[in-house]
């Protein structure tokens, strides 16, 4: 089969390589369409390695390169002998992270016992870890982390499911979470603040608006016009820090309230000097974006004084059905189904061959219109 490798940083090939092998349990998916996720493009430029050796020491990609792409959907192509639960030609999506219960451990690790399978003690994660992932013509994959998709979803909307179990399992995280201001109870959030509207940012405000029905403010904070323009047609205040200051602009907005829910899906390292300028004292801080480059920990000490509730979140726990299928993949398919969430506004950028990707990873993610990109191998599956 035909693969798109990751030789060396910001250096993709298409190579052949050899099929996957399918055993008794796995279902053989051909790839109709990947996203580019924030993670993939952190790997290719050289940000991050989460390939590491026994020792927890860095793999480097001279030494063993990667197949990358984990926000994938596709068709069945062949079952092992003792799946049940798939044919050929079903329309599929996957959990890309192998748990306990895809790799037949038990007893259960104590997070996959309590549903968060994202934080499995013996974690494998497609196209993050040094596992093959989905920028290839095929890939197999355990059946509990397969899931049909449900009939009128494109593929090109069926490749922003993941990110969107992202998205539901860290609301998920806050919401569970002590909070003093929340949705329900005396003290109501009322100003939310989300820094970065790149597809996460997007996603959470759909979240806020049609299935939590927040009907409060919300102010989304970029540097990109498109990206801002499309928030504000999914009812977000938006706020361009090229051309106001977001401090003066949050106090002047919110007569002085300031925010009672920050979300950051930037992953900009600036966002933490911001703290005691926005923030009302025990807001929340859902701390999504990954990255935060050029700050130490130093830029913590504002949280601590203001005693910020800081929710962490990675990946897209969530719960397991009966048969070990991820409960929180599900939600995120229905929510697409029944429109409550649109994804294809986000997908600005769509390539048909895995050669097009270098030119998609290495200059088009760091044009102004783009918010999402996937490689739609097989659109009319």
């Amino acid at each position: 089969m035909k693969a798109l490798v990751l030789e060396y940083v910001a250096r993709f090939a298409v190579r052949e390589t050899a099929d996957p092998k399918v055993g008794p349990r796995d279902v053989l998916i051909r790839i109709g369409a990947v996203g580019i996720c924030g993670t993939d493009l952190h790997i290719f430029n050289g940000f991050a390695n989460y390939h590491r050796d026994e020792n927890g020491y860095q793999i480097p990609l001279t030494q063993s390169p990667q197949i990358l792409g984990h926000e994938f959907c596709g068709v069945v192509e062949a079952v092992g002998k003792d799946v049940t639960k798939f044919k050929l030609g079903d329309r599929v999506i996957a959990d890309q992270v192998l748990n306990c219960h895809s790799q037949r451990r038990a007893p259960l690790c104590e997070y996959c016992e309590t549903g968060d399978s994202h934080q499995c003690a013996h974690l494998v994660e497609l196209g993050i870890t040094g596992v093959p992932g989905a920028f290839a013509e095929l890939l197999s994959i355990p059946e509990p982390n397969v899931l049909r998709l449900p009939a009128g979803v494109p593929f090109s909307k069926a490749a922003i499911i993941e990110p969107l179990a992202c998205v539901l399992h860290s609301s998920d995280r806050m919401e569970r979470s002590w909070n003093r201001y929340d949705f329900d109870g005396k003290y109501r959030i009322r100003n939310i603040l989300i820094t970065g509207a790149g597809p996460s940012g997007l996603l959470f405000i759909q979240y806020l608006r049609n299935v939590k029905k927040f009907d409060g403010q919300i102010f989304i904070a970029d540097m990109r016009v498109s990206r801002l323009a499309l928030a504000e047609k999914l009812s977000a205040r938006p706020i361009d820090i090229r051309a106001v200051d977001l401090a003066s602009e949050i106090r002047k907005r919110t007569n002085g309230e300031l925010i009672h829910y920050w979300i950051d899906a930037s992953g900009a390292g600036p966002i933490f000097d911001l703290p005691p300028l926005v923030l009302r004292h025990q807001a929340t801080f859902l701390f999504y974006g990954s990255g935060h480059a050029g700050r130490d920990v130093g830029c913590l000490v504002p949280f601590q004084f203001m005693e910020t509730n800081i929710v962490t979140s990675c990946g897209a726990s969530g719960g397991f059905e009966a048969d070990g299928a991820p409960v929180v993949y599900r939600r995120s398919m229905e929510y697409v189904r029944d429109g409550l969430i649109d994804t294809q506004p986000l997908l600005t950028h769509q390539y048909a061959q895995l050669s097009e990707l270098q030119q998609a990873f290495q200059v088009d993610s760091l044009s102004d219109d783009f918010i999402k990109g996937a490689w739609i191998a097989n659109p009319a599956i």
